[in-house]
């Protein structure tokens, strides 16, 4: 199997997936991702990087700046793709996230690989993320800029010959007619290198140490914005610690932004909140962003983890968390309704109600011993039987199968035609015909 996965910040959500598909006897897979993609540590000289031929204009309409976004990273990516065939790899197929336009032309290069889609998430005005917070209304701007960019993620979907969607609640956003080409299977989690620890410790900046056991209010993002509750959780925050004058908030993200934007008149939404809120700063904890040893000792502290999302993507964190056995505070938002269930492994409370976030909280700290430990080993247990990156790689390898007729010209003699069979020299003259198309494509790609 020759296999190209692709991803702007390779690996993304295939991480795990290409590391074990790379050990395997027969398998040559090869990574494409941006010039700023993190990489795969042991891999890579396997990773061909692109970069774009230039910015988006800055007179472009408005519009039309995310079309030319994702063209942009089309062409670059299928320049690429391009130098790959080049050097003698044709994939067999392609798994790839094409949602910032990376397999626009990837078809166009490698007709006969099997393409397979990642669909994480298709925008709509109404009934999901957008509009979901009344202190973001939406504009017609918005809406009509929304419907110009989604035409990228229904062409993305037209074109593969299969897909893919980490949730229902993902699937069921993109357009009806389309839903037959995706199957849902989330990509997974190490559930089975997480679990809890009755004696694991979390020391902060400041030295202090914080234990399993102790009254620890955790949170975690990738960045700290509203699309993940910060604005809500911080409010609620203030309240939990009127009420209870023990607890301790650790609160894990950057101050940059992953979705959304910033706020108007601050840096970011951290000083926002905080210029807004009264919290008590030897209680409250801001760590950033952490190494993975230490944000898995984080949730093994926690004695209250809070998650929030507007009716989106669904976090690995939450599913992380579970795997850890911390107990769950979580929205009653799609699509967390499909790992947690209210009472049984976790508490479900209204995103838009910092007081009910806080009552959530403050019943999970203070909650009967036997009733919490019963909540968090359902977690641990759904965690360990749905979620498990182990039991997804199967289904994903049973998207990847290669059209068998893609390969057959690879072993053929082409120095004497002449008395091969009708439907061999047939495909040679299509590979002729493809080559040409090839030189085509690449005079179109290089221009600016």
């Amino acid at each position: 199997m020759r296999l190209l996965v692709v991803h702007q910040n390779f690996p993304g959500q295939f991480g795990y997936f290409v590391r074990e598909w790379a050990r395997r006897p027969g398998w040559d897979v090869r990574g494409l991702g941006r010039d700023t993609a993190p990489g795969l540590p042991g891999f890579d000289g396997l990773i061909l990087r692109y970069r774009l031929a230039r910015q988006i204009r800055a007179d472009q309409h408005l519009y039309l700046r995310q079309t030319e976004a994702s063209t942009l990273h089309g062409q670059a990516a299928a320049r690429a793709m391009i130098e790959l065939r080049r050097s003698g790899f044709i994939p067999d197929a392609i798994l790839a996230h094409p949602g910032w336009g990376e397999t626009l032309f990837a078809k166009d290069v490698f007709p006969d690989a099997r393409l397979v889609h990642f669909c994480e998430w298709f925008y709509s005005a109404e009934g999901a993320d957008l509009g979901f917070d009344p202190e973001f209304p939406l504009r017609f701007d918005d809406r009509a800029r929304l419907r110009i960019w989604n035409a990228q993620h229904a062409l993305d979907l037209i074109h593969c010959d299969a897909a893919v969607s980490p949730t229902q609640w993902q699937r069921s956003r993109y357009p009806e007619v389309l839903q037959h080409k995706v199957i849902v299977q989330h990509e997974g989690i190490d559930a089975d290198g997480l679990g809890p620890d009755d004696a694991a410790s979390l020391v902060l900046p400041s030295g202090q140490v914080l234990r399993a056991g102790d009254p620890v209010i955790t949170y975690v993002a990738r960045n700290l914005e509203p699309y993940r509750g910060f604005h809500v959780f911080m409010r609620a925050l203030e309240c939990i610690q009127q009420a209870d004058r023990q607890c301790h908030a650790v609160i894990v993200g950057g101050d940059e932004v992953s979705y959304g934007g910033r706020p108007e008149g601050f840096r970011c939404w951290r000083d926002k909140m905080l210029s807004e809120v009264k919290l008590d700063p030897l209680r409250t904890h801001f760590v950033g962003r952490v190494p993975k040893a230490q944000y898995v000792r984080l949730l093994q502290v926690s004695a209250a983890h809070v998650y929030l999302t507007y009716p989106f993507v669904l976090s690995w964190s939450l599913l992380e968390a579970m795997a850890c056995g911390a107990p769950i505070v979580a929205s009653s938002t799609a699509p967390v309704l499909e790992a947690i269930r209210d009472g049984i492994n976790g508490r479900l409370v209204d995103f838009s109600n910092p007081s009910d976030i806080a009552r959530g909280v403050l019943e999970t700290l203070h909650d009967d011993p036997a009733a919490k430990a019963t909540r968090c080993a359902a977690a641990r247990r759904d965690a360990c039987t749905q979620w498990r990156q182990a039991d997804a790689l199967p289904r994903y390898e049973g998207l990847l199968r290669p059209a068998t007729s893609a390969t057959l010209a690879k072993t053929i003699d082409t120095r004497d035609t002449r008395e091969l069979p009708g439907a061999i020299q047939h495909r040679l003259a299509s590979l002729a015909d493809e080559r040409r198309r090839e030189a085509r494509l690449r005079e179109v790609l290089m221009a600016r």
